[in-house]
């Protein structure tokens, strides 16, 4: 008796969490085969899910996204679920340092990368409204300006090991704190 195959959805989910852990390993351009080598699947199947690498790393940003879309929602009712949201950017920048290398170089005017980084704004928007009404915040951001705040977490990237990055990732979101709490 043979299992049955996973659905389209799970096989998806099994390749971007193979694709997430190749690229932090070995980079973005490492070879999609090491992709299909983790997922243990055939690379038939990478192809139908993803017909290149730039989907995969669009797949993996629009994931990314979802997450922080979460915990938004579970931290909906917490005042400071700004400064929560933002630390959980600074953390995922340590951990995926060269996928976000990689989101950060995309040319500014690519629609799908534009349509992502507006997403995130808007997760963003009702914590930090909230926050500046509860008077936790000096003023609210505008798309912008969130955008440099990201920009300064990715700040991390220097940092040679995860350690280091996890270690500038907080010294970042310190700083960046320091200049927007009330």
């Amino acid at each position: 008796m043979s299992t049955p195959r996973p659905r389209s959805a799970e096989r998806r989910a099994q390749l971007l969490d193979a694709a997430d852990a190749v690229f932090a390993e070995h980079g973005v351009t490492a070879p999609l085969d090491l992709i299909v080598e983790r997922a243990q699947v055939g690379r038939a199947t990478l192809y139908r899910q993803f017909p290149d690498r730039q989907a995969i790393m669009l797949a993996l940003l629009e994931r990314s996204v979802e997450k922080t879309r979460t915990a938004a929602f579970a931290l909906r009712d917490d005042d400071s679920a700004f400064f929560k949201l933002l630390a959980l950017v600074a953390d995922r920048i340590a951990v995926s340092a060269t996928l976000v290398d990689y989101w950060r170089t995309v040319e500014q005017g690519d629609e799908k990368i534009a349509r992502a980084r507006h997403q995130m704004w808007r997760v963003f928007e009702e914590p930090m409204k909230r926050a500046v009404a509860k008077g936790l915040c000096k003023q609210t951001l505008n798309s912008k300006e969130l955008s440099l705040v990201f920009g300064m977490l990715g700040g991390a990237l220097r940092g040679e090991t995860p350690a280091q990055r996890k270690q500038l990732a907080r010294r970042a979101l310190q700083i960046i704190l320091d200049g927007i709490k009330a």
